[in-house]
């Protein structure tokens, strides 16, 4: 079980006004050790205790920091939203909660939840910042209120009162966020960072809203043209100062991108990159297969993964694909990831990437952290949830062998919600000075009666793991096995934040 690839004891967490602090230690990062660096403290009966799901990170130098939701609800959202720092590339950690935030803060803030935590740097004035997503419990339901920042001056050990990026006024609601900086001292916009989100009540339409002044004042938002529609946009910032947004389109179908070349001043339309053939999850594991994970590299090419069906016969089971572009109009054709070979049974699925961006071209040192089955045809009862991990050090022309971090985890042992059992609807994966790859991911124990044990852990993929030989190379050309039979996400989704 999950003790078997490390530590996996409690964590003696203290109450101090404004955060709250652990500090855990790693064992030597060499070893690869699995350690808990985060446990849900919050105990209130309408949602669910000892729960943390979809955690998100990002790395500048040894600093990690990683953001998640704590206290999974049902019906959407969550208790309040966690943070874990390394200051030390993983080898110590400091954790706690957001202040301000939601009811359940400390002090209280004044949203009911929180959802959809992403973490930025801004480089240009040395500020972390935690997005999220305040929401509102109303008669109707769970509703997104506003999409606001917490602030970091101290290398993410404390965080601000959260600041407000945008309202949702009337009958319009927000959902799936994303914060990224222009971090490249050669870009014109450097001092930008740039937030998208969408909003349901709008069939999904896309918005973004920009800040100069690291995270204090946010522009108003803005729309692509078109007004495209979509979610889970992922602005990313090429060295030049052209801001990329991958996302998936509203339905789930295809993987689209829009761009600014002023700044986040204005947006293009939205153009198709690739369309998404996606096999559904087995046993009500909430996965929305269309939502990509993207970053860039050092010459400005950009890398989007996501998981799809198309390169198995019969659309039987999930690879991890990608398309790149360097100007965000044209993408190559859609390469699998290989895992492992076609005819396995393994299903693979939420994704996260991470890109050297000190590497480029050729020599680009990529990092990705998924989850999978090892048998895409389980059942709730015989599912086994891992993670995984391969690497490539020639921008994905080649990958080392897969190497499983941790599991098997028992569907059953996840947070419950109203699209299924969660990890989270995306995760990711963090480099760090030296060469090592950090993920911070989901895992759970069996629950002790009705309180579950999902809580939030890291390993440390050593600089010796992330180089080590090629196995496969991806072919460029390599046929399609399945489109027809594939079975795509269905059309408007139903989803909670």
């Amino acid at each position: 079980m999950i003790e078997e690839r490390g530590r996996r004891g409690k964590l003696a967490i203290t109450l101090a006004p404004v955060v709250v602090l652990a500090l855990v230690t790693l064992q030597a990062r060499e070893a690869g050790a699995l350690v808990q660096v985060s446990r849900d403290p919050y105990g209130n009966s309408e949602c669910q205790h000892a729960t943390q799901v979809e955690p998100d990170t990002f790395s500048s130098g040894s600093t990690v920091v990683a953001a998640f939701q704590s206290g999974r609800c049902f019906d959407g959202g969550a208790s309040n939203i966690g943070f874990a720092t390394t200051q030390d590339g993983g080898l110590t950690w400091t954790s706690g909660f957001l202040p301000s935030l939601t009811v359940h803060s400390d002090p209280p803030g004044p949203y009911d939840r929180a959802t959809d935590p992403t973490v930025a740097y801004d480089a240009a004035h040395g500020v972390w910042m935690i997005s999220s997503l305040g929401l509102s419990v109303t008669r109707s339901g769970v509703v997104g209120a506003a999409v606001v920042i917490s602030r970091s001056v101290d290398g993410g050990l404390t965080w601000s009162a959260p600041i407000v990026v945008s309202v949702a006024t009337g009958n319009t609601q927000y959902d799936k966020n994303w914060t990224a900086c222009d971090n490249w001292p050669s870009s014109p916009f450097y001092v930008s960072c740039h937030t998208s989100w969408d909003d349901p009540s709008q069939g999904d339409k896309l918005f973004v809203s920009t800040s100069s002044d690291g995270g204090l004042s946010w522009s108003p938002k803005t729309s692509p043209g078109g007004n495209a529609t979509g979610l889970g946009g992922i602005p990313v910032a090429q060295p030049a100062g052209v801001v990329i947004v991958p996302a998936s389109n509203a339905v789930g179908t295809a993987i689209i991108a829009f761009q600014s070349t002023n700044g986040g001043a204005t947006w293009t339309q939205a153009r198709r990159v690739a369309t998404v053939i996606a096999h559904t999850v087995a046993s009500d594991l909430r996965v929305f297969a269309a939502l990509p994970s993207a970053d860039v590299d050092a010459a400005g090419k950009v890398y989007v993964v996501w998981s799809d069906c198309r390169f198995r016969l019969g659309c039987a089971s999930n690879d991890l694909v990608m398309s790149t572009s360097t100007d965000g109009l044209n993408w190559t054709p859609v390469v699998r990831i290989p895992i492992d070979p076609t005819i396995s049974s393994a299903d693979h699925f939420l994704p996260g990437l991470a890109v050297d961006h000190a590497t480029s071209g050729g020599a680009a040192q990529l990092a990705l952290t998924y989850y999978f089955y090892p048998d895409a045809n389980c059942t709730e009862t015989t599912c086994q949830l891992f993670v995984g991990f391969v690497s490539s050090a020639d921008g994905g022309a080649t990958w080392t062998a897969p190497r499983t971090l941790a599991g098997p985890v028992s569907l059953t042992s996840l947070a419950d919600t109203s699209e299924g059992r969660m990890v989270g609807d995306y995760m990711s994966t963090s480099l760090v000075d030296g060469g090592g790859a950090l993920g911070v991911f989901a895992l759970a124990d069996p629950p002790a009666g009705s309180v579950f044990d999902e809580a939030m852990f890291a390993e440390i993929v050593p600089p010796a793991a992330v180089a080590e030989a090629e196995w496969r190379r991806v072919q460029p050309g390599e046929p399609v096995l399945s489109t027809r039979s594939g079975r795509a996400i269905p059309e408007q989704p139903l989803r909670t934040p």
